[in-house]
């Protein structure tokens, strides 16, 4: 690893730029991790970016998300062609009236799977997205409310796989005592603001308190232009679009599938939970267990014949390629980052700020300008948790506020950075443009997170 330096900071500033402009993250990542390279070593470019693609596609975590990201594609794919998803949207139609009900319907189904953001942002996405369509909301509010449901979250909630996993590090840093992690995680769930206030202000945008604005409110526009050009003639005997858009959908949904049955829907998802729970919160082994029973399960109803539910799941698996592309890619910039110390170089350069009274609020600013450069929450918390803690027990600083900043920070990347695992399944499952909803959420994420600071430095 090189000297940290300042040049650690241009292939961050690099993809975010070129994100922005070209709008191809997986382009704009890897551009990032050649720059980082030439700083590394220009004339070892092609063997250090070799070598470190190599490691990443034999990292046993990337092995993990491609096949949890391409199973859940499959079994969303089943959940589609056995009209499954369809007889759920035609139950939600009964309490969902409007374009508020709808989002908050979405708010309400991302608070209850709250086991894993993966399942969270692709199974709340992909069920709402129809019903919301129909009350012209812009995909990119839909994707923000999933987005927004999904990390924060799974933060907050000690029954989880962010709670599993930081937990196990609290102990392996010697954080919590054997067996105590998850009792020191639940410690620190009051001073989590980042996600407390995230889910604050999603709730206040989709009760209307909170207006659409900046980039979300150019997209609330245009959806609500496709809105009014629907002709009012086609009303018939409804006086209201909501209305017009609840008659239609219901029509959409019976002509897609008759035989869709809401069981073909709620079964799978409910056994995804439990297997999941069962399994110590492995939703690995959840899907694996879910996927064994729903087979058999619609094979007995005679929905679709064995070959057209393979068929179908490998469709599915591979409607999860790009996303699975885009994390790929952000590995492999974490790793050159890593490689060039932009993480010792961020903690160095604030490390003389960090009093008891300043540190909670400078380690999540810290972490999260990490989180949100790298796109790896999780990493940056495993990074920073060794460097972090010796100095807030040196300056006696609030521990479980401390671990608070640090996860706050971790679920502050997960959703703000443009390519993030979460950002990219909840754009995935929305059927949004990732760019777009990147952009979009910003606002509310900057928002939410300028609160946490003001939170930390307060409890400080």
């Amino acid at each position: 690893m090189l000297e940290p330096s300042a040049l650690s900071l241009l292939p961050p500033l690099v993809v975010v730029v070129l994100a922005v402009v070209l709008r191809r993250p997986i382009l704009s990542l890897l551009i990032g991790a050649l720059v980082g390279l030439v700083i590394a070593d220009p004339a070892q470019v092609l063997t250090n970016f070799a070598s470190t693609s190599l490691k990443v596609m034999t990292d046993e975590t990337i092995g993990w998300l491609i096949l949890v990201c391409g199973g859940f594609g499959a079994l969303i794919a089943l959940l589609v062609r056995t009209g499954g998803a369809s007889a759920f949207g035609k139950l939600a139609l009964k309490y969902t009236k409007g374009k508020r009900s709808s989002l908050f319907m979405t708010f309400c189904l991302g608070v209850v799977i709250f086991i894993d953001d993966y399942l969270n942002a692709l199974t709340v996405g992909e069920t709402m997205k129809r019903i919301t369509d129909k009350f012209k909301v812009s995909r990119e509010m839909l994707a923000y409310v999933v987005d927004s449901t999904a990390a924060p979250i799974c933060v907050i909630v000690p029954l989880s796989t962010w709670a599993v996993f930081f937990g196990g590090l609290l102990v392996d840093n010697g954080i919590a005592e054997e067996g105590k992690g998850i009792a020191v995680y639940i410690q620190a769930i009051p001073y989590m603001f980042y996600a407390w206030f995230a889910v604050l202000v999603v709730l206040l945008v989709v009760l209307g308190i909170i207006p659409a604005i900046g980039p979300m409110k150019k997209a609330e526009q245009m959806a609500q232009i496709e809105q009014a050009q629907v002709d009012p003639a086609q009303y018939n005997d409804v006086q209201t679009a909501d209305e017009y858009a609840v008659k239609a959908v219901e029509e959409n949904f019976e002509d897609a599938d008759p035989k869709g049955k809401l069981r073909n829907f709620l079964v799978p998802i409910i056994l995804l939970v439990a297997f999941t729970v069962y399994f110590e919160i492995d939703v690995y082994k959840g899907l694996l267990a879910t996927i064994a029973v729903t087979l058999p399960f619609y094979a007995l109803q005679k929905l679709m014949s064995v070959s057209e539910m393979i068929e179908r799941m490998l469709d599915g698996f591979k409607s999860m390629i790009p996303a699975i592309g885009t994390v790929i890619a952000a590995f492999i910039f974490k790793d050159v980052c890593d490689l060039i110390g932009l993480p010792q170089f961020v903690i160095g350069s604030l490390s003389p700020y960090m009093t008891a009274a300043y540190l909670p609020a400078v380690v999540f600013i810290s972490m999260a300008i990490l989180a949100f450069a790298t796109g790896s929450s999780w990493g940056i918390f495993a990074v920073s948790i060794p460097i972090v803690m010796p100095l807030a027990n040196a300056v006696d600083a609030n521990i479980p506020l401390v671990i608070g900043a640090l996860l706050s920070a971790s679920s502050f990347g997960s959703q703000a950075c443009f390519y993030s695992d979460s950002t990219v399944l909840a754009a995935q499952g929305s059927g949004c443009n990732l760019m777009s909803h990147a952009v979009t959420q910003l606002p509310y994420t900057l928002i939410a997170a300028a609160l946490a600071v003001i939170g930390f430095l307060i409890m400080a």
